[in-house]
């Protein structure tokens, strides 16, 4: 191997060891270490240093190291032409390896390219195709830009980025590859693969580690079942565990299942999909939306594969059609029939015909209310009001 640095007694520019670099593999990396090629080669150099005009070589590798000798990155290109202060280089066809701490972290390929000697940068445009030799994201695009001492990689213009888990689209993608985190910027769109969901925002994390993705913007995520849309959820802000695979929607969050046909609010919700469950810690409506019944509550929680949803604390139910009223401590709810348990300080109110029922327990549907309200077997009673036509406005109010 030829030791360029020997060429020149005083040498120590790292521009002037790229340029070296280059001279040797396009001009003289066949030459032998014979004295008059040495001293021919050294000529080269002064001569191309002087001169006011490019220089062009052919099959050459480019390298670019930190202080430390870490190599920040490894480029090979058909043919490279240098500007004429031989700062940036313009290549052809590049191909090589992108490095981080001295370990390759990507291999990465485009038509053309700038590399910039004293930015420590890598620009590449068209085809851009770069994998993560660590988890296996391929990113495509237009695109790519590399700088190592911000520990940034950047593929824009056409991006898609694909793995064993996600396959995503988006304007940007920025990778911080010390954190080993990628933020997907632009009409994102992330297909997860099993189980099938789509997520759509203009703001994605994805953390490639942790098998994580989350949104903090207003995101829409569909679950799919035979290319066709099952479910469908809402949320300003939204977190999916790659692993369990369960979301998590936070703020103004919303749920609509087809089967059963449900609209689901709270403020946070999870949603387990091969468990096919939903739960709310926090106040949650649950509206059926051919039925016409809303049931409120402090938590809930649904089985969606069952079609049961439980509601606890201060819940209320309401049929719109016969404008019937439940208030109850607790209530199981049977969506395919529309039947309802509940239990706890049980008060059921109706329009037609008008009366009040109290009591600790109730089942029945309140779509067409039919309704039966229990005693407890230890002293609990029911408690039947009949209400007087004139009270009758005052009892829907």
């Amino acid at each position: 191997m030829i030791n360029f640095k020997s060429l020149i007694p005083n040498f120590q520019s790292p521009k002037a060891v790229l340029l070296i670099l280059a001279l040797i593999l396009g001009i003289g990396a066949c030459a032998g270490t014979e004295g008059p090629q040495k001293n021919k080669l050294a000529e080269d150099l002064k001569t191309a240093q002087k001169s006011n005009s490019t220089l062009t070589l052919n099959q050459v590798t480019l390298e670019q190291a930190n202080e430390k000798g870490e190599m920040f990155w490894k480029v090979k290109s058909k043919n490279a032409i240098y500007s004429k202060d031989q700062k940036t280089v313009n290549v052809q066809k590049p191909v090589g390896k992108l490095f981080q701490d001295g370990k390759e972290i990507y291999d990465i390929q485009g038509e053309t390219g700038q590399v910039f000697q004293e930015g420590n940068q890598v620009f590449l445009k068209g085809n851009i195709v770069a994998k993560d030799l660590k988890n296996g994201v391929v990113l495509r695009g237009n695109e790519l830009e590399w700088r190592p001492k911000e520990d940034i990689l950047v593929v824009r213009n056409n991006l898609t980025g694909d793995n064993k888990q996600v396959a995503a689209s988006a304007k940007e993608a920025r990778v911080f590859t010390r954190a080993r985190r990628m933020e997907l910027f632009g009409s994102v769109v992330a297909n997860i693969k099993d189980p099938i969901v789509q997520l759509r925002t203009e703001h994605l994390v994805w953390f490639l580690d942790g098998q994580k993705v989350n949104s903090d913007k207003p995101t829409q995520i569909d679950r799919y079942k035979d290319k066709t849309v099952t479910d469908s959820g809402f949320a300003d802000q939204i977190d999916v565990d790659l692993k369990t695979k369960i979301a998590t929607l936070t703020k103004n969050a919303q749920l609509i299942p087809s089967d059963p046909p449900l609209q689901i609010e709270s403020s946070l919700m999870s949603w387990n999909f091969p468990a096919q469950n939903v739960v709310s810690p926090g106040p949650v409506k649950v509206f059926h939306r051919v039925e016409k019944v809303t049931m409120t509550g402090d938590t809930g929680r649904g089985d969606l594969g069952k079609k049961v949803f439980y509601l606890t604390g201060n819940v209320v139910g309401i049929g719109e059609k016969r404008q019937a009223q439940l208030n109850t401590d607790r209530v199981t709810w049977y969506l395919t029939n529309q039947t309802f348990d509940a239990e706890g300080n049980v008060v059921y109110r109706q329009l037609n015909p008008v009366f009040n029922l109290t009591g600790p327990r109730a089942a029945g549907q309140l779509k067409d209310q039919t309704v039966v309200v229990k005693g407890d077997g230890g002293g609990g009673q029911v408690v039947t009001e009949i209400v007087p036509d004139e009270y009758k406005e005052t009892l829907g109010q």
